[in-house]
């Protein structure tokens, strides 16, 4: 669960769905005994946070006029980033590689739509939706981490022996 509540915080890793696997697997272990609220809470949780990743990119996207391009190019370069391909980042450090291409993608994309802009528009424009792309996505990424901290305290005061539940 813990490594739920991390991979909640950092891009593109499972965080709250392993906190609802990790319940579950306590659950089948347990015969489900007194797991009602901790299992609630963390699906709804898991709800709220694709919720949460869809609309925190996108409406920090649209808040600057972003393209499809710029969305669809922050996309490629998060998945270039956090598996090392960009040949910048020769350190394969994946939290770096995601940040760094995100921004990459979103301004190549942004900048690729954006031909009828004069260039100091159009960089300008395209720095603008790499920039608002990955704030979006960072303050989604805290919003996530919340709700998987509150994931994981209700399953320990639930499930704790002689909890106060």
């Amino acid at each position: 669960m813990v490594v739920g509540v991390i991979g909640a915080v950092v891009p593109a890793l499972p965080g709250i769905t392993l906190i609802v696997g990790a319940i579950v697997i306590w659950g089948l272990v347990v015969g489900f005994v007194g797991l009602k609220w901790a299992l609630g809470v963390a699906i709804a949780a898991l709800i709220l946070s694709f919720a949460i990743d869809y609309l925190a990119g996108v409406l920090g996207a649209q808040r600057v006029g972003a393209s499809n391009w710029g969305q669809i190019g922050a996309f490629v370069g998060m998945f270039f980033g956090l598996f090392g391909l960009l040949p910048l980042l020769p350190t394969g450090i994946p939290l770096l590689g995601l940040l760094v291409g995100t921004v990459m993608g979103a301004f190549i994309g942004e900048f690729l739509h954006r031909r009828e802009l004069k260039l100091p528009q159009r960089v300008k424009q395209s720095a603008k939706v790499g920039l608002a792309i990955v704030v979006g996505t960072l303050v989604g990424n805290v919003l996530q981490g919340i709700l998987a901290l509150i994931s994981l305290i209700v399953f320990l005061v639930t499930t704790w022996p002689g909890s106060w539940a």
